[in-house]
């Protein structure tokens, strides 16, 4: 059930979460949007929540995903350091795959930063199909983050593997990023749930609509509200594609949740000739930004450099984003526009 409170109604608050534990119900807490707030019980709490001072409405029927629901919120933002993801302009997430060395790191966080980029990414700790292949240098590697950010100013975004990282890895990244293999790791999922640090949360390669936002819900539900879902391409059969970068689910998640959402054209095509037209697509299906792995020199970079770009031509993507978001901002009614989905309809 979700119970809305309004402003100043804390003292209603604190007695539907003391009831939802004395009933062994999971509860968490999120802002409303205006000013009260929203409270996802797991169940039906017993007595008349609706006649409690402050509650302005109690629905039953919801989506299974409450809080990531726009039944519990209009659209959100989450800000990193001071950038803010979901609002009026596109964010330009930006870096190496891997990092590789702190002086080289720190070069190519400022080429990304003057080619545009808002944030830097860079794994410290790499997942890898091959056990042989380079695996990130881990807690150095997050140290030459720290130092990236000291010098640029740029907030870092970096992976996170499992729930026992969770700790070290916020003490030194900005946002916390759940790779697409690790979407439905649902320990780590209440692991980052119970981090003060923003989530970017990729969709798994065979994951449907529900699924994704379920494991944002599972996030959500432990606690950590900030969150931000990121496309990456899905696996099919055609082997031309390291995978195939699904927008339908852009405008699929703008219709049903209230989560910002980027994309990531470089995981999404595995090809750096087709990341540029990707990336506008994404903008185009409204996507609030975009994650693209970038390096001064890919065909060296130590991991995914076919599917890497240089810094030059990130600085011509964001050019056309630019150019491209002032397009779909004055036509936002024409173009934008977006139904329910029927079948994501609401369940008991």
């Amino acid at each position: 059930m979700l119970v809305e409170i309004g402003t100043g109604a804390d003292a209603t608050r604190t007695q539907i979460l003391h009831l939802a534990a004395e009933q062994n119900l999971l509860a968490s807490v999120m802002d409303s949007g205006s000013g009260g707030h929203v409270i996802s019980v797991g169940g039906s709490l017993e007595g008349d929540i609706a006649s409690l001072p402050g509650v302005l409405r109690v629905q039953m029927k919801h989506r299974p995903f409450a809080m990531a629901s726009l039944d519990a919120r209009p659209r959100s933002t989450v800000t990193v350091g001071d950038v803010v993801i979901g609002g009026q302009k596109p964010v330009m997430i930006a870096g190496p795959c891997s990092v590789e060395g702190r002086e080289v790191l720190i070069d190519q966080a400022r080429q990304a930063q003057a080619a545009g980029a808002d944030l830097l990414r860079g794994g410290a700790f790499k997942p890898r199909t091959s056990p042989y292949s380079f695996q990130g240098h881990g807690e150095l590697g997050l140290q030459m983050l720290a130092d990236a950010r000291e010098i640029t100013g740029l907030p870092v975004v970096t992976e996170v593997m499992e729930p026992d990282q969770v700790e070290l890895v916020s003490s030194y990244a900005d946002m916390l990023q759940v790779g697409s293999r690790n979407m439905a790791n649902f320990s780590l999922l209440k692991a980052c749930g119970r981090s003060d640090k923003p989530v970017l949360l990729k969709r798994g390669f065979s994951a449907t609509l529900e699924e994704f936002l379920m494991s944002a819900e599972y996030i959500m539900a432990h606690g950590n509200q900030n969150v931000v879902l990121c496309e990456r391409g899905i696996r099919t059969s055609d082997a031309a594609f390291r995978f195939n970068l699904d927008l339908n689910i852009v405008p699929g998640v703008r219709a049903v949740s209230h989560l910002p959402i980027i994309v990531d054209p470089s995981h999404g095509t595995g090809r750096r000739e087709l990341v540029h037209r990707m990336a506008l697509a994404g903008i185009a299906a409204g996507a609030d930004g975009l994650a693209i792995e970038v390096h001064p020199d890919p065909d060296n970079a130590l991991s995914d450099g076919m599917q890497t770009i240089t810094p030059a031509e990130l600085s011509r993507i964001v050019r056309r984003v630019a150019a491209l978001s002032d397009v779909l901002a004055a036509t936002e009614g024409e173009l934008l526009d977006v139904m329910p989905f029927a079948r994501l309809g609401a369940t008991a």
